[in-house]
């Protein structure tokens, strides 16, 4: 770290002296046009750009470690003001001394006072003008930084939120199903407490997890279904049809369980009948595509409600994770209600 720091300094001192070695080599040029013999140009050409570097320097460093705020903007002017007013006032003395009595150099020197400070002025606002940019800049960054991280907090408490309303729906649909379970069938309902229990660990884990495989989210799957098939044992069949490449994609975790839910509360609530629901996952165009399909009775009360909470949850989550609104569609093909996710890669 220490020789990288080092190599830049270095770099900076070598710009540093060129530039002002050129601006020295092209006054000393100009002031010896005025008649002025070489010895006497060179000295003004160093001396002066010498003194002006220093004075350029001084502004940076101040505007380094202060930064006027709004209320004090005229701090920037009376600065440059001051340090113009320094550098002409150096100028003269260093100047004098350094060539000493020369009643030609000493005329040539008065007038041209008026002209250097002009210059130094400008020069001195152009690095007040450059710092007040760059200072501008940094805040708005800093600004935008904020406001990502406060919009990425809130984004992440309403993603934390949103699956908490969905975990409680499942789990008192769970211990309801218990509950029923214990008088007629305990064994059944030993079962269905040692699941729920694998599934909700399974939950906790991925709370923090971002994106996970979807063969790992299809296991995760199954044990809501083991959970499921106890409640409505036969009537209850679950098809999976998923390719080798799928397997591997990623896919915000949990995502599938209130879809799969979503799908048999359709199917099964009013109907008696034995139902068959799909799930299709493969891989198109840089996407993992995920279908999801259920019978439904267009007759019932409950089909004619729309997708539900539990799908415009997953949608809502879709767009805080992608800032997308059409990553889930779902449609109706006759009696069949089909649900369709397509989750970027």
């Amino acid at each position: 770290m220490s020789t990288g720091l080092s190599y830049s300094f270095t770099k900076v001192l070598v710009g540093f002296f060129t530039c002002w070695l050129i601006a020295a080599v092209l006054q000393a040029y100009a002031i010896h046009q005025f008649g002025l013999s070489w010895d006497i140009s060179i000295k003004d050409g160093l001396v002066s750009n010498g003194i002006l570097s220093l004075i350029g320097l001084l502004t940076i460093n101040i505007y380094r470690f202060y930064q006027p705020g709004k209320t004090n903007r005229a701090y920037r002017f009376v600065l440059g003001f001051v340090l113009t007013l320094s550098y002409v006032f150096l100028l003269k003395y260093v100047l004098a001394f350094v060539i000493g009595e020369n009643t030609e150099y000493t005329v040539f020197l008065q007038k041209s006072l008026y002209l250097r400070f002009v210059f130094a002025f400008f020069l001195i606002a152009f690095i007040t003008l450059i710092n007040w940019m760059l200072n501008t800049i940094n805040e708005q960054k800093e600004k935008e930084k904020h406001q990502a991280d406060v919009d990425a907090m809130l984004r992440e408490a309403e993603l934390v939120r949103l699956r908490q309303q969905l975990q409680p729906h499942f789990l008192f649909n769970s211990l309801n199903s218990i509950n029923a379970l214990i008088g007629t069938k305990p064994n059944e309902a030993r079962q269905m407490v040692q699941q729920l229990s694998d599934f909700l660990r399974g939950t906790l884990k991925k709370d923090e997890q971002k994106l996970v495989p979807l063969k790992e989210e299809f296991e995760q799957l199954k044990l809501y279904l083991e959970i499921e098939k106890v409640r409505f044992g036969h009537r209850l069949k679950v098809e999976m049809n998923i390719t080798e490449e799928s397997q591997t994609y990623l896919i915000p975790p949990l995502l599938l369980q209130p879809v799969v839910e979503n799908a048999i509360k359709f199917g099964l609530y009013d109907t008696v009948e034995n139902i068959v629901i799909q799930v299709t996952a493969k891989t198109e165009n840089g996407y993992l595509s995920i279908e999801v399909q259920n019978p439904f009775d267009s007759a019932t009360q409950n089909a004619n409600k729309g997708t539900g909470f539990g799908l415009s949850s997953i949608k809502r989550r879709l767009y805080l994770l992608y800032a997308r609104n059409d990553l889930m569609t779902t449609q109706k093909t006759e009696n069949i209600f089909i649900t369709t996710l397509r989750i970027p890669q």
